[in-house]
């Protein structure tokens, strides 16, 4: 029997995937093996399989090189929580995971069990930990040996070749802690992050990188302020909590340095700043821009029709467009006039879309391989 994409998508949708993702895997590997092309999941969780020139020797890194061109098909099977649950009306379904990702999923599927490449190698490469630690996607980009990489997000069937990258950093401002009424004003970590408040203000204008072309500015938010436990007493140190959105050439480590740097010239003499990332053992995406003449954009925008354009949130793309041209693509919106969209209550998507999203990313394989 044919692959049914409105079933897989309706079944995926019902299927929760924002505490863990084992049944959504389940789902992912049995729809495979029912089509002829049982697929490996590694050792830290990612569904792998091939087909094409290179299917026998590919589907298990290191074996072998597979057959070029190799086309790579990502995206991911895990959600944000709360789950939403699956609602249909007409074209329009609704809940969670709908347009992040697992409309793109239910299109790179169907695109990876239409094409029969008559030469080269297709991959469908799934992680399962993109809304978290991302380790999955990491552990992939340096053993897929891809000449592109189609990323499944919702980008509004719009071709997306950039991206910003996303890192977290805890500031801690260390002073003198002791009673209120004696420490001086000067050794007060709470006062202190003023100065770092100020800091970060100055951070982009002063030491960071420039605007970029398609990206745009560079983005440094503060999120979460946590010290202190007793009213009449200072506490030795303060955290902030804050959110890195970067454009090339910035990395995760050379911002948490540079910033550290720039926020210790700030504070008085008496305190302190440290500037760590948050789970340092975590790999977080990094900026990336694919060239809009790379065959894999021109196939795909022909295929698509629609616009080339930056996507507008972090993305596992990153960790693979350092090795071959990288776009990301698919049906949904993050957003529309009326506010969020993926990773909202109100999350939705068009099947219509999620068909067309199929359409185009078997027409550009087609065209690739």
């Amino acid at each position: 029997m044919g692959f049914d994409i409105e079933e897989f998508h309706a079944q995926a949708v019902k299927t929760p995937s924002h505490e863990h993702v084992d049944e959504m895997r389940e789902l992912l590997v049995e729809t495979l093996t029912d089509a002829g092309h049982p697929p490996d999941v590694d050792d830290d969780g990612n569904v792998v399989v091939s087909r094409g020139a290179g299917d026998a020797v590919s589907n298990v890194a290191g074996e072998s090189d597979p057959a070029s061109p190799h086309i790579v098909l990502n995206t991911h099977i895990d959600t944000v929580a709360p789950h939403v649950p699956y609602e249909r009306d007409g074209d329009t379904v609704r809940g969670r995971g709908t347009c992040d990702a697992k409309g793109p999923l239910a299109a790179l599927l169907a695109a990876f069990l239409r094409t029969e490449p008559e030469a080269g190698t297709l991959t469908l490469a799934i992680t399962p930990d993109e809304e978290t630690t991302q380790i999955g996607a990491a552990a992939l980009a340096g053993t897929l040996g891809a000449d592109g990489y189609i990323v499944g997000e919702p980008t509004d069937l719009d071709v997306c070749i950039a991206a910003r990258g996303q890192c977290e950093a805890e500031i801690t401002v260390s002073g003198a802690g002791g009673h209120a009424a004696s420490v001086p004003a000067a050794d007060n970590p709470v006062f202190g992050l003023k100065h770092v408040l100020d800091g970060l203000a100055s951070y982009d204008d002063a030491v960071g990188p420039s605007s970029h072309d398609l990206l745009g500015d560079p983005k440094l938010t503060p999120t979460i302020v946590a010290g202190g436990d007793t009213p009449n007493r200072v506490p030795a140190k303060c955290r902030l909590t804050v959110d890195r959105r970067s454009v090339p050439p910035e990395t995760s480590e050379a911002f948490a340095a540079s910033l550290a740097t720039h926020l210790g010239d700030a504070l008085p003499g008496a305190q302190s700043v440290a500037v760590d990332l948050i789970d340092p053992a975590t790999p977080f995406p990094d900026p990336f821009v694919t060239d809009s003449d790379a065959a894999i954009v021109d196939a795909l925008r022909t295929a698509s029709g629609g616009d080339v354009r930056a996507f507008g949130a972090a993305t596992e793309a990153s960790y693979f467009a350092p090795t071959a041209p990288t776009v990301v693509f698919g049906p949904g919106v993050l957003a529309d006039e009326a506010g969020a969209v993926a990773h909202a209550e109100r999350e939705y998507i068009q099947i219509s879309d999620i068909q067309a999203a199929a359409d185009a990313v078997t027409a550009a394989i087609d065209t690739l391989c």
